[in-house]
This record gives structure tokens, C-alpha cells and sequence, in this order.
């Protein structure tokens, strides 16, 4: 899979290898994460740079995938994008993890099925979030969204990222339940 549609964040992960995040995996069975795509580059990204990793995957266009590290583990959630209809093109939509504005389309709402038991019963935690993963990109002006911004903050770029962690950990305890 192409780099960039590798989600890259702040030093929060440490280095991993495909084994660590398929071992990661907490709202699948071990088969399903033995199988899922994993990215091919993981020695080439700037590890010191990430505090997540997220990609789409390219077989299942409503699927992705984010890992994280949640306390002292990386953590690995499997998401599903909700169903796609038609879409405004003058509507904008705010990602709720790194508060970046995107046109339509540039924000869906993914869903994680629950780990343990509330995920067997179909239980699921969501959130609205980059369609393509990339919020930390976003955050540093690594990357612009199409035709829009960032809106302007007060924060420092530290207080974004932290924010945006903070965010993404809030999430994945949802998922952990």
C-alpha cells in the first residue's frame, strides 16, 4: 500500500513490526487479523514521528484500520465507515478527532465494533473522522485538505497534538468498553 495512505502522528508509538500490530488487534478474531492488510513500508515510516497509525484498506473501500498505543499497549481496532449516500458538494463537515474542515466527503463517521463480549453482541463505539485517517498530517500542515483549511486555533501545534491523542485514546477506550 502507498505511503501516503499511512496516517503519520506524533512520538507516541514506538517502532512495530507487522507481527506487533497484527497482535494488536482487539475487535476481531486472531484468523481475521492474521489477514487484514498490513502496511508493507512499516520500517520506512518515521516512527519517531507517529503517536498512531491508520490506513484504508485498498480491497474494502468502507474498511480501515487504526493503531495506537492505550496506556502501556498498542492497541489495534478494526473500523468501518458508515454507508455512503449522495452528498452535498457546498457542505462542509468538521473531523472531530484533529478539528479539520473538509468538503464533502473528506469526513465519515467509522464505526468499531467493541472488543470482548459487547462487540460479540454488536455492540460498536464511532467516530467522525478524516476519511482518509490522516488527521496528524492535518494537524502540522503536512497535508491540506481539498479545497479547505484548518480553522484557526489559539492552541499551539503541541496543544493540537495532544489534543488529537487525547481524542484518538478517548476513542479507543470506548472500544475497549
Amino acid at each position: 500500500m502507498a505511503r501516503s495512505r499511512a496516517l503519520l502522528a506524533s512520538a507516541n508509538v514506538n517502532p512495530a513490526t507487522e507481527s506487533d500490530i497484527r497482535a494488536s488487534f482487539v475487535n476481531c478474531s486472531k484468523g481475521e487479523a492474521k489477514r487484514l492488510p498490513v502496511l508493507r513500508d512499516l520500517a520506512d515510516l518515521p516512527w519517531d514521528d507517529l503517536d498512531f497509525l491508520g490506513w484504508r484498506d485498498p480491497a474494502a473501500p468502507d474498511r480501515g484500520y487504526l493503531v495506537g498505543e492505550h496506556g502501556s499497549r498498542l492497541v489495534g481496532v478494526v473500523l468501518r465507515s458508515a454507508a455512503r449516500r449522495t452528498r452535498d458538494v457546498t457542505r462542509r463537515s468538521l473531523c472531530s478527532l484533529c478539528v479539520t474542515s473538509h468538503p464533502a466527503g473528506g469526513v465519515e463517521l467509522m464505526s468499531a465494533r467493541k472488543a470482548g463480549a459487547a462487540g460479540r453482541q454488536g455492540d460498536s463505539a464511532g467516530v467522525h473522522m478524516c476519511a482518509d485517517l490522516a488527521c496528524p498530517l492535518y494537524v502540522r500542515g503536512i497535508k491540506s485538505p481539498a479545497a479547505g483549511g484548518r480553522l484557526p486555533e489559539d492552541m499551539t501545534l503541541d496543544e493540537q497534538i495532544e489534543r488529537t491523542a487525547s481524542r484518538v485514546g478517548t476513542f479507543l477506550s470506548r472500544v475497549l468498553g
